[in-house]
């Protein structure tokens, strides 16, 4: 068994020492993380960051984040978790969708301020062609805001294998064992899922 680590070193999370979590079954991790809601449970959150800390970390490097950038922003995810677990609703999403919508949203305010520097507005460069492209970011904001939106409105069911294929790169076979359902039902949930989004961004249009 791997050694116990200690995560207080990372700033604003508890003094605790991560160990070894058992492997979750049916709604394990939704479990935890209400306990941390509730309770600020150490424990229970140590169980959540050896399990969630490095797949947020693999999650940004897939999406092109450098490797120091990903290691902040698995922090700042865990972080975030930490403090606001009371805002987590097992109703509405699994704990994995709702730890990888806050790291996908610290990644987006990340390019955002990196995207928004101090402009002097007498600036020659603001003017003529300048202009688009400034229209072009609002738009992706914009996009950007409308699929949360449809996936924060997807029945849980959905919502979570959403999560766990798109956030966590799950296949769907583990997707299957894992919820403890068929996969055809994985694959059904998916492709229903799916569907409402793409009807929610062409009503947005």
């Amino acid at each position: 068994m791997e050694p116990a680590r200690r995560t207080g070193s990372w700033t604003g999370l508890p003094d605790i020492v991560a160990t070894e979590p058992p492997k979750p079954g049916g709604d394990r991790w939704n479990d935890l993380l209400s306990l941390v809601a509730d309770t600020s449970d150490k424990e229970a959150f140590a169980q959540l960051f050896r399990h969630f800390a490095p797949r947020v970390k693999a999650y940004m490097l897939r999406l092109g984040v450098d490797g120091p950038g990903a290691e902040e922003l698995a922090q700042e995810t865990m972080i975030s978790v930490w403090r606001k677990a009371g805002l987590f609703d097992p109703r509405r999403s699994g704990a994995a969708t709702w730890i990888f919508t806050v790291a996908r949203n610290l990644r987006l305010d990340r390019l955002r301020k990196e995207r928004r520097p101090c402009l002097d507005p007498d600036d020659p460069m603001l003017i003529g062609e300048s202009l688009p492209a400034a229209d072009d970011l609002l738009d992706s904001g914009r996009r950007e805001l409308k699929i949360r939106q449809a996936v924060a409105a997807l029945p849980p069911e959905q919502a979570e294998v959403i999560g766990l294929s798109f956030y966590e790169d799950t296949p769907h076979g583990e997707i299957a064992q894992r919820l403890r359902i068929p996969l055809g039902t994985v694959k059904s949930r998916l492709r229903l899922a799916m569907k409402r989004i793409r009807a929610h961004l062409g009503e947005e249009e």
